[in-house]
């Protein structure tokens, strides 16, 4: 075996693995089961309004980073519930501080969102 195909071996690899932690993240997560339901709903009002290519672009982008934030969010509740089972302060911080960026990003798709939808409605 060469080393590109080694190289694609390894890149295909890190495609199943990070499928599986996707699959793993929405079969588990309650947050990301609804953030699914979010995103096909909007994505249905994107069609219905016939929404430009730069506002699909934005609405697009937005899902991703909250989901990908969610994911995120949730990797770093489970290594700190690994490395200190009980409850501690500190720890309780980080996660706070994490599900806060999910926050941040939830609120600015709402407001792209706002952007693009409230024109069209009234």
């Amino acid at each position: 075996m060469s080393k590109k195909d080694s190289l694609l071996v390894n890149r295909l690899k890190s495609i199943g693995y990070a499928f599986k932690g996707a699959v793993y993240l929405f079969k588990t997560e309650a947050s990301i089961k609804i953030q699914i339901f979010i995103a096909f709903a909007i994505t249905i009002a994107g069609f219905y309004f016939d929404i430009s290519k730069t506002e699909w672009l934005f609405q697009i982008a937005f899902i991703g980073l909250v989901m990908s934030l969610e994911g995120v969010n949730t990797a770093i509740e489970y290594i700190s519930d690994f490395i200190h089972p009980e409850r501690h302060e500190s720890i309780g911080r980080i996660k706070d501080i994490a599900a806060g960026a999910v926050f941040i990003a939830a609120i600015s798709a709402a407001a792209a969102a706002m952007v693009i939808y409230l024109p069209k409605i009234f």
